[in-house]
């Protein structure tokens, strides 16, 4: 015993002094670094903004495309799911083409296909030509997401790299903003088909831009993995359309939307289940493969790193509270306090700009707080602004509380984006950037699916639950009123309709003001229980976020080795002491 503790004091103090050694290193490099040009980061974020832009601008063009096509709204629906399925089942094939051919080669590929993709759009004569245009979309984003995060680490490094991260995630929150302002004022007095051919432009001035990017490396000798693409984009596409499908074809049991049962099982959690399955064997092939001396689909050195699984899950939380918040504060603002879309883009702009700002401007703590210290404070904030959210939830809920929640839950959500998006980056060695780009494109997809789903079912749980326990206690309705309400398909719905609904069916005064009272109650109790919920996912967030890094983020190693890891010299530093 006594010589090993007359070794650890020696053994500790050059782990320390490693450890010292490599982070001034860093601190050199950031103090010295020759800051490169930002035009190919603007030709970079107006890449993601093209994506992010034709996402927000269907829901928003949607009147106009079902007068168009005389279609019903769910037909204008599956685009996005179409388009999403696109994206997230084959975003790890557009990682590998990327490495192959080189990424700005793909970039200005799959930028040309999305410009004729959207032209198609533009110009549908019928919706099924639209929304298969918008899957080839899909198409084109899965080699698009990569290439965007492979292009940052071939033009930045150190700090410049973190900021250009920023950027590149506060773009895709401003987009947002844009895409209802431009689409909806250029639909609502001119087309909407216009505003997809402005895309067109979009996609012609990025391709003009593009030539000031650097050529990339390209790997003609890469082989890719067949097999795993079959298995990665069939068990992800499988569980994305899955959870897409929850609400409509039920959580559980069947509902008679559904298309089929199994022993009255609804299919959407067979096919979350049957994906889950499928990805489990992609990740076994994927391991089988490597061993084989074989290069697998998605880089070893990013599923098995414990810090990217922390960035990962992290990650997945926060985009699915970010989409459940988006789904359901729009959802609040039309239907109780029955405001029109435009009034509701006002109210959630707070939010989205103060993610477009945050996302920027938390770089500058980068070198006073580790990424773990951020992520707590991040989960924090989204902790108080969701609670606040929930108590102020009243008929009465004035803009000002709602701004106020919004832009603290804002706040989290932009550090969070930013930060979890770096040390996914800067925990992968360069080369596997792309692979880093295709992990973080399916984790937001479906984190953006799972967090709607699972949203719209909870509420609509909730307030079934709540009004069919009021109305067995009403007294002042009758039974055939009830059956007359169609209880099994309860929705929400604003008071206004209620009023309208009961007029046709002949209910008395009292047995109006009684399901109004029902409505009213059942339906602020269920948003509560809503945003409880996002701040009870915040607090189980603080353990992904415990297990990030406890030192500052650098830049994307070229080789790291363990001993010129600044995270692998905190580990031995921590063992030893």
């Amino acid at each position: 015993m006594l010589p090993r503790r007359g070794r650890a004091p020696r053994q500790l103090a050059s782990t320390t002094e490693r450890l010292r050694m490599a982070t001034t290193q860093t601190t050199d490099l950031g103090a010295n670094e020759v800051r490169a040009s930002w035009v190919p980061m603007i030709v970079i974020g107006m890449a993601q903004a093209l994506m992010s832009f034709n996402v927000a601008a269907i829901p928003v063009s949607m009147a106009g495309m079902v007068k168009s096509f005389d279609t019903p709204p769910t037909t204008v629906g599956t685009a996005i799911v179409m388009y999403s399925l696109g994206v997230s089942g084959f975003v790890m094939l557009g990682a590998k083409l990327g490495q192959r051919y080189g990424a700005k080669r793909i970039f200005q590929i799959v930028i040309a296909m999305f410009g004729a993709s959207v032209a198609v759009v533009a110009l549908s004569p019928t919706a099924m030509i639209m929304v298969m245009a918008q899957a080839t979309c899909g198409l084109a984003a899965a080699a698009l997401v990569p290439s965007l995060v492979a292009l940052i680490a071939n033009h930045y490094s150190g700090k410049q790299q973190a900021e250009a991260v920023g950027w590149l995630g506060s773009a895709r929150a401003i987009a947002g903003v844009l895409a209802f302002l431009i689409v909806g004022s250029v639909a609502t007095f001119i087309s909407w088909r216009l505003a997809f051919g402005l895309l067109v432009i979009h996609c012609l001035a990025i391709l003009f831009l593009s030539t000031r990017l650097k050529a990339s490396e390209q790997r003609l000798d890469l082989k890719i993995d067949v097999v795993g693409v079959v298995l990665a984009a069939a068990g992800i596409m499988l569980m994305t359309f899955g959870f897409n499908n929850v609400r409509g074809w039920g959580l559980t049991l069947a509902s008679p939307a559904a298309p089929f049962d199994l022993v009255g099982v609804s299919p959407a959690p067979l096919m979350i289940v049957g994906g889950v399955l499928i990805v489990a064997a992609f990740f076994r092939w994927s391991h089988r493969r490597a061993a084989a001396g074989k290069p697998p689909l998605l880089a070893l050195e990013v599923i098995d790193s414990h810090r990217e699984w922390a960035a990962v899950i992290a990650l997945f939380l926060i985009v699915s509270m970010e989409a459940a918040i988006n789904f359901t504060v729009p959802l609040y603002i039309q239907i109780v306090q029955g405001r029109s879309a435009f009034q509701t883009s006002i109210a959630m702009m707070p939010f989205l700009v103060t993610v477009f700002f945050t996302a920027i401007l938390i770089v500058r703590l980068y070198n006073r707080f580790t990424p773990r210290q951020i992520a707590r404070g991040g989960f924090s904030l989204v902790l108080v602004g969701t609670l606040w959210l929930a108590f102020v939830v009243t008929n009465d809920w004035s803009t000002f509380p709602v701004m106020l929640g919004l832009v603290v839950v804002g706040l989290g959500q932009g550090a969070l984006v930013t930060l979890l998006f770096n040390v996914l980056v800067t925990a992968a060695p360069k080369e596997a950037a792309g692979d880093v780009g295709s992990l973080r494109g399916v984790t937001q997809n479906l984190a953006a699916a799972v967090g709607t789903a699972m949203a719209g079912a909870l509420l609509v749980g909730v307030l079934s639950a709540v009004v069919l326990s009021n109305l067995s206690r009403a007294t002042a309705i009758t039974p055939e009123l009830q059956a007359q309400l169609n209880l099994n398909n309860i929705n929400f719905v604003s008071n206004d309709r209620l009023y309208s609904v009961l007029e046709g069916a002949y209910a008395t005064h009292e047995e109006v003001e009684e399901a109004v009272r029902i409505n009213t109650e059942a339906r602020l109790r269920a948003l509560r229980v809503g945003f409880l919920v996002m701040s009870g996912l915040s607090l189980i967030a603080f353990i992904p976020s415990g297990w990030l890094p406890g030192y500052k983020p650098g830049q994307i190693p070229p080789n790291p080795h363990p001993d010129e890891d600044p995270a692998h010299l905190m580990e031995l530093a921590g063992e030893d002491a």
